[in-house]
């Protein structure tokens, strides 16, 4: 495994909408690799492929690493599926941000549709830090960073 530079704003592929895999093989397997150990060194929740350079639908989450042991998710092609009409406000840290921590509003709970890295369908519900991660890291592939999300309303 390598670990790969994180793109940093302003960069362009940041803002770029990017575009499905297409091609499910070794070479995914090991940029969804590359990328968990990446996020892991960087001590981040997510990485999404465009924060590493690669305009592809495809990030990673590790939500609970940090207070126990590791479980690391791919999503290949992510899709939104609904949304509650309940959100939260958190308080959101990027790794292409650093040091910038935005107060985002968002869906509480999320129902996503993904591939896996051999192409297989899942559906899932997500709530939670969980579901605020999922959504910041698909905003990511459609170009949307959490600064454009950010709210000026004090976390209650």
């Amino acid at each position: 495994m390598a670990l790969l530079p994180i793109r940093r704003h302003p960069d362009a592929v940041l803002r770029a909408t990017a575009r499905p895999v297409a091609l499910f093989d070794a070479t995914l397997s090991q940029l969804a690799a590359d990328m968990i150990e990446t996020m892991y060194h960087a001590t981040g929740r997510g990485l999404a492929a465009p924060q590493v350079g690669l305009p592809l639908r495809l990030f990673v989450t590790d939500v609970r690493w940090r207070e126990g042991d590791p479980e690391p998710k791919v999503f290949v092609n992510p899709e939104l599926v609904s949304a509650s009409d309940e959100t939260v406000l958190r308080e959101e840290g990027c790794l292409s941000i650093p040091d910038t921590p935005c107060r985002v509003r968002r869906p509480a709970r999320v129902v996503l549709k993904w591939q896996d890295l051999q192409g297989a369908g899942h559906e899932a519900a997500f709530e939670g830090i969980e579901a605020t991660c999922v959504q910041h890291e698909l905003d990511h592939l459609d170009g949307v960073l959490c600064i454009d999300r950010h709210e000026e309303e004090n976390l209650a």
